[in-house]
């Protein structure tokens, strides 16, 4: 998939709308359009990665779990527990091919992950 074509490049340069829950110089947060918990939210780098598999800087991962982590204590979700994923290709199941980290909270998780 091409920068062009990127929907989360699209949310990033502003072409599309997002609820923002966090952004600074290098990831943009949001609110995921279909939650699937309480709060779920997505880290997206403003740097086009297509997935993890592709990440060649790995000082982006940090960055995206920093400003999770910073939006999972704002939350109140840091002490009762939460959960942090990135999909990584078709069958992992990622479905948007630009690099982003799941924040899932605010409710009991089961201990499986699918």
């Amino acid at each position: 998939m091409s920068k062009t074509s990127c929907v989360f490049c699209k949310i990033i340069n502003g072409e599309l709308p997002s609820k923002k829950v966090y952004e600074d110089e290098n990831v943009l947060g949001i609110e995921d359009i279909s939650p699937i918990t309480p709060i779920h939210y997505l880290f997206l780098p403003k740097k086009h990665v297509q997935s993890l598999n592709d990440l060649e800087d790995m000082k982006i991962v940090s960055q995206l779990h920093k400003a999770l982590v910073e939006v999972a204590h704002r939350e109140g979700i840091s002490e009762r527990g939460y959960r942090s994923v990135i999909n990584t290709g078709e069958e992992g199941g990622q479905t948007v091919f630009h690099l982003h980290l799941h924040l899932l909270g605010g409710k009991q998780l089961s201990g499986r992950i699918n």
